[in-house]
Formats: structure tokens, C-alpha cells, sequence
């Protein structure tokens, strides 16, 4: 039974990756040739590996996992979380499971808050997507994988993960053990570990995100009140270009939401045209955002389809080439949400973070004051 779930869980990995495939068709001319070589790589998966596995289910059957003590289960975990190098059990899909304690110190995340996370999510953006995919790669039986990456916190500083693959007892998955461990010098102690400090870099962020809030307020403060459109019109000029490369606005009418804004980076004229002219119904994320009133948050986000499509079918955030996007609710608490602002970060700019998001959920009560305060 455990090899039938995990042939089906590797089947279904498939048929997304295809839809995602089917996606990329939009991507400019000069990057196909990447898109084709992936569709190559998937082919080649198929005849090598799932094909065979699917004729040696059908023969012989699926094979038990045979049970393992509960004292030495016990063992195991106590020795996964006391061992002195950085170890996290992971899935296919680079979900941490467990992060031991040195894991802990030497990447600066808690394990709860690990828990249930992309471990990608924790590395450099360039990082990503070749650590999923040798995570992925990884789990479904193609052999130890080693790679260099950067933490996110700590970008300057290669380290070294090395993968390998996992059968937990009694369970139906392979998971993946990622080691981490300096690129050039020895995995240091615990009390080795600096605190959390904040850097140069940190602190610069801070400044900016102050100096954000400033311009908004002066923005807001400066023109007229209690028209959602110009508020908003007034809101995007500040975001536009030093915070997001594009900014879409909904405004909440009697019945339906309306779109009223929309300013993206000066090559991408004929794209905002197709923005501009999409229903804001047809957008899973500022529709969800206008119904439950909650901020969304994705990094590199993998529907390609959240954002809706464009008159020509094509998936905007594919277009758009969105690689981080905030999407917040402007309304104040109690209160209707009075509208959506959507912000995309695009190519190779650093995605938006947690503070960055807690500095935009501020703004926006202070945008639905003013769009709500009466003329």
C-alpha cells in the first residue's frame, strides 16, 4: 500500500508540473528553450522512472512497511535532536517536519515556526527553485544530492546542503534529510552563534520602510478625502517603483469590486493595459482578500492562475513575471473591507517580508480612513 501512495503522490507531482509547463507558454521568446528542456527532463521521468514503477505495481502488488520499536523511535528522535550539526527532515515539496536544535541556532528560525514551512522559504531567492528541485529529485529515489546555497538572513555566507533520502518507519513517504554546513569553514557551536543582532542591512530596511510610511501619510494628508479612487490613485504614486514594480487597486462598490488603478515599471505599457482591463472577480487573491479581509503573502507564488488571466489567456503573474506579491484589504476593524491592494515585485528584486507586510496592513488602515472619512 505504501508504494501505490507514494506512486500516486509521484504521479500527481507530475500533473501539476505539466500544468505548470502549460503556463510558461506565455514567457518571452528568449526564455522557451528553458521551458523546453524542462519539458524534456519531465518525458525522461516518465519513461525511466514512473512507467517501470507503475508495470512493477501492477505485477507484483504494494509491499508492507514493517514496524519499529516505540523505544527506539524514542531514541532516534532524541538523537536527531541532539546531534551538533544542523539537520532538517523535510518533504518532497521542501516542507520542514523537524528541525533538530543546532538546525535551529545555525539558521536563526525557531523549530515551531520552521514547522510546517518551506524550507525554501528561509533561503536566498536565487536558491529556490534548484533546491526544490534537488529535493525533489532527492525524494523520489535519483540519489544523494549536494548543492550550495545562501541563507536569507544571511546572504554573503554559502552554505553547503547536503540532501539524501529518508523512509521513516511505518510511513508512506520518502522524506529528505538536509544537512546544513558552512561552504568554507566548520559548523559553529551554539555558543558560538551570534544573536540576533540586527545588521547594517536591517537596520537600512527599517529606515526605508519609516520613510514609506512618512510619504503615505503626507500623501494622504496633503489631498482630499472620502474618495476611494483618488485616495488610492494617491496611495499607488507613492508605492509604485521604491516599493512594489506594480500596484493594482479595487475599489468595493454596491455590488461588485472595480478596478480603478494600475501602475507598473514603463517596459510593461501593453501589460497593464490587459491588467487594467480584467474583472477583479476574475482574481482568486483580491477576491478571497475582499471576502475574508486577511492578507496574503505568497513568494514566487506556484498557482500561476491567482492572479487570474489576461484577454489573451495568459496568466498575469506569468506575464508579469511576479516572483513576490502582497495582496491587503482596506478596511478597518470593525468595518466592510472598502477595497484591495495588490503589489507584485517582479525579476530578480528581493521578495516582500514580514515586516514589509506589517508596515502595508498600517497603511492600509489609514488608507480606508481616508477613502471613508466624508468630503
Amino acid at each position: 500500500m505504501a508504494q501505490t501512495d507514494e506512486f500516486g503522490e509521484d504521479l500527481a507531482d507530475f500533473v501539476r508540473r505539466v500544468a505548470e509547463l502549460k503556463a510558461a507558454r506565455s514567457v518571452p521568446a528568449d526564455d522557451l528553450p528553458t521551458v523546453l528542456d524542462a519539458a524534456i527532463f519531465e518525458l525522461d521521468h516518465v519513461a525511466g522512472q514512473l512507467w517501470p514503477r507503475y508495470e512493477s505495481l501492477s505485477s507484483t502488488g504494494a509491499s508492507g512497511v514493517a514496524s519499529v520499536d516505540r523505544q527506539e523511535q524514542q531514541l532516534l528522535k532524541a538523537l536527531f535532536q541532539r546531534v551538533p550539526v544542523p539537520v532538517a527532515l523535510v518533504d518532497r515539496e521542501t516542507v520542514v517536519r523537524r528541525l533538530n536544535f543546532a538546525a535551529t541556532s545555525f539558521t536563526g528560525v525557531r523549530a515551531g515556526y520552521a514547522t510546517g514551512r518551506p524550507l525554501t522559504g528561509f533561503l536566498a531567492h536565487a536558491d529556490r527553485a534548484a533546491f526544490r528541485s534537488q529535493a525533489a529529485a532527492v525524494a523520489r529515489g535519483d540519489g544523494d544530492r549536494s548543492l550550495t546555497v545562501h541563507l536569507q538572513q544571511q546572504p554573503a555566507v554559502p552554505v553547503r546542503a547536503t540532501l539524501t533520502a529518508l523512509r521513516p518507519s511505518g510511513e508512506p513517504r520518502t522524506a529528505v534529510l538536509v544537512v546544513l554546513q558552512p561552504a568554507d569553514s566548520r559548523v559553529p557551536s551554539p555558543e558560538r552563534v551570534p544573536g540576533p543582532v540586527p545588521t547594517l542591512t536591517e537596520t537600512t530596511r527599517h529606515a526605508a520602510l519609516m520613510d514609506l510610511v512618512d510619504a503615505m501619510t503626507t500623501a494622504l494628508l496633503s489631498g482630499p478625502v472620502g474618495d476611494p479612487s483618488g485616495v488610492l490613485e494617491r496611495a499607488a504614486g507613492v508605492l509604485q517603483g521604491r516599493f512594489a514594480d506594480w500596484v493594482v487597486a479595487d475599489v468595493a462598490g454596491p455590488a461588485r469590486l472595480s478596478r480603478t488603478t494600475v501602475l507598473a515599471p514603463s517596459d510593461s505599457v501593453e501589460g497593464a493595459r490587459g491588467v487594467a482591463a480584467q474583472d477583479p472577480a476574475a482574481c482568486p487573491l483580491v477576491v478571497e482578500a475582499a471576502r475574508g479581509g486577511s492578507t496574503a503573502l505568497p513568494v514566487r507564488p506556484e498557482d500561476p492562475d491567482a492572479f487570474g488571466r489576461d484577454a489573451s489567456g495568459a496568466p498575469i503573474l506569468v506575464r508579469a513575471n511576479v516572483t513576490s506579491l502582497l495582496c491587503v484589504p482596506l478596511t478597518t476593524s470593525p468595518g466592510p473591507v472598502q477595497g484591495v491592494l495588490t503589489l507584485f515585485r517582479s525579476g530578480a528584486r528581493r521578495a516582500f517580508s514580514m515586516a514589509e507586510a506589517q508596515a502595508m496592513d498600517m497603511m492600509s488602515r489609514h488608507l480606508s480612513l481616508a477613502m471613508s472619512t466624508p468630503r
